[in-house]
């Protein structure tokens, strides 16, 4: 039976992970942009496709770290174990 509905499904992580994923997110928007941004540069069909579907990729990826972050918290910090 469960007892608790209100109870946390998500994930829990340190706060050093965290900031390691959001600091991938901002790099991967950062690119897209980039990556986008050089369409214009480009003559070739085919390689025009193929920047667009990078760009896709890499935009897919920062959302779905955003995410995954949405559904985190971060671990509470363990109290010191005295020996």
């Amino acid at each position: 039976m469960i007892t608790n509905c209100t109870a946390f499904d998500g994930y829990e992580i340190s706060p050093k992970f965290r900031q390691t994923v959001e600091e991938r997110v901002v790099r991967l928007e950062r690119d897209a942009a980039q990556d986008e941004a050089n369409v214009m540069t480009l003559d070739d069909a085919e390689h025009i496709r193929r920047q667009l579907r990078l760009v896709a990729v890499q935009r897919a990826e920062a959302l779905r770290m955003r995410i995954f972050l949405d559904r985190a918290r971060i671990r509470p910090p363990q109290a010191a174990v005295a020996r």
